[in-house]
C-alpha cells in the first residue's frame, strides 16, 4: 500500500515538473508572502508607535499669534483648509509695530504727574465711563517697586485701559462699516476693495462674509484687563518690563524674550513688541482669528445675536487652553475680575481723538 502511495506521488512530482508547474506554484508562494508582509507591516508600525516608541511631545499653541513671528516666518499654525498670506493677515500689526517711539521711558512720578494734569482717574472712570485718550508706549521700570498693591494696580489699569479701549474703538468702525455694507444691496467699489483687505485682514480667503461678522468683534474689556494683569503680574514681569508683552504670546522663531527656566536652544520665547499698543492688537488678532478660539468667538457671537452684553465671566471659560493650566487658568481670570471690580469698565468709551470717533460715544 505504501509503494502505491509512494508511486503516485512520484507521478504528481514528474507531472508537475514536465508541465513547468513547480514555478508557478513557488511564484504564487512568493506573492502570498508579499501581499501578507505589506499587510501586516502597517499593523506591526502601528502596535510599535503606540506600545514601544510613543515619544510624542505635545505642545499647547494656543497663545501664538496665528503663523505670527516678528521675523514674518511661519510656523504652521493655521486653520486647516485655510491658505492665506501672513503679511496681509498682520500688515496693520507690523506696520504698528515699526511705529516710531521715544527713546525718553516715562517714570512712574512723570506717569502720575501726567494722569492727574488731564484728570485721569479710575474712580471718575467707574462713574462717568468716559476714559482719557492718554496712550504709552511701555511700563514705568518703577512699577514693580510701588509696594501698595492698590496703587500698583491702579497704574497698571490707567495705561492698559485706553489701549483695550483704542483696539476695541478699531473693531467697532469696522463692524459699524461692515453692516452699512451688508445691508446695502450694491456695493462701491471702494467698499469691495475695504472687504477684500478685511477678509485678508482676519484671514478669510472664502470671503464668507458671516464668517467676518464673528470674527470681526470686540474682546470684552475687563476679559482683556484680566489677562493682561496675570500674564505680566500687574506690569512687573520681565516680558513686559522688557518686551512690552502684553499677553504672553510665544513664538519658536523671531524676536523675543526667553524664559529663564527654558533650556538652551530649545522652547519658545515670548514675543517682544516696540510699542504696548501692538501687544494688544496681536492679542486681539490672535482671539479673533485663531482655531483655538473657535468656541470663543462662537459664544460671542451667540451673546450678540440674544442681544446680551459681551460678558467676560461667560466668555472666559472658553480661553481655558490659552494656558497650560486649563481650566484653572480661567477660575483665576475670573477671580482678577470679581475682586477687582473690572467690568466697571466694559462700558467706559475713550474720550474722541478724532472726530471719527464722536460716532462712538
Amino acid at each position: 500500500m505504501k509503494k502505491i502511495q509512494k508511486k503516485r506521488k512520484n507521478k504528481i512530482l514528474e507531472t508537475i515538473d514536465n508541465n513547468n508547474l513547480g514555478s508557478l506554484a513557488r511564484t504564487l508562494l512568493g506573492s502570498l508572502v508579499v501581499v501578507f508582509v505589506f499587510y501586516s507591516l502597517p499593523l506591526m508600525i502601528n502596535f510599535a508607535n503606540d506600545n514601544i516608541l510613543n515619544t510624542k511631545e505635545f505642545r499647547n499653541n494656543s497663545k501664538q499669534v496665528l503663523v505670527y513671528t516678528l521675523d514674518k516666518k511661519t510656523n504652521g499654525t493655521q486653520d486647516e483648509n485655510e491658505t492665506f498670506d501672513e503679511r496681509d493677515l498682520l500688515a496693520d500689526i507690523y506696520n504698528l509695530n515699526d511705529k516710531e517711539t521715544d527713546a525718553v521711558r516715562l517714570n512712574a512720578s512723570t506717569i502720575k504727574q501726567l494722569f492727574e494734569d488731564t484728570g485721569y482717574k479710575l474712580d471718575d472712570v467707574r462713574v462717568n465711563k468716559l476714559v482719557k485718550p492718554v496712550a504709552l508706549d511701555s511700563f514705568p521700570q518703577e512699577i514693580k517697586m510701588i509696594e501698595n498693591t492698590k496703587k500698583r494696580k491702579e497704574l497698571f489699569l490707567q495705561i492698559v485701559l485706553p489701549l483695550v479701549l483704542q483696539e476695541n474703538n478699531n473693531i467697532k468702525l469696522d463692524r459699524k462699516r461692515l453692516f452699512s455694507i451688508i445691508n446695502k444691496s450694491n456695493n462701491t467699489e471702494l467698499e469691495k476693495k475695504w472687504l477684500n483687505k478685511k477678509f485678508k485682514q482676519y484671514g478669510i480667503p472664502s470671503k464668507d462674509l458671516s464668517i467676518l461678522k464673528i470674527r470681526m468683534d470686540e474682546v470684552p474689556v475687563s476679559l482683556a484687563l484680566a489677562q493682561a494683569a496675570k500674564e505680566t503680574g500687574w506690569g512687573t514681569s520681565r516680558f513686559a518690563q522688557e518686551g512690552n508683552a502684553l499677553f504672553g504670546q510665544w513664538t519658536w522663531s523671531g524676536e523675543g524674550l526667553k524664559p529663564k527656566e527654558a533650556e538652551e536652544g530649545e522652547g519658545h520665547k515670548v514675543m517682544k513688541f516696540n510699542i504696548l499698543q501692538a501687544s494688544v492688537r496681536a492679542y486681539q488678532r490672535n482671539l479673533n482669528t485663531h482655531k483655538t478660539y473657535k468656541e470663543f468667538r462662537l459664544a460671542r457671537a451667540q451673546l450678540r445675536d440674544e442681544g446680551k452684553e459681551l460678558d467676560s465671566i461667560i466668555l472666559s471659560q472658553y480661553l481655558d487652553k490659552y494656558a497650560e493650566t486649563g481650566t484653572e487658568y480661567v477660575r483665576i481670570l475670573r477671580k482678577i475680575i470679581e475682586q477687582n471690580n473690572l467690568k466697571d469698565f466694559d462700558k467706559a468709551k475713550l474720550l474722541p481723538s478724532s472726530l471719527e470717533l464722536e460716532s462712538l460715544i
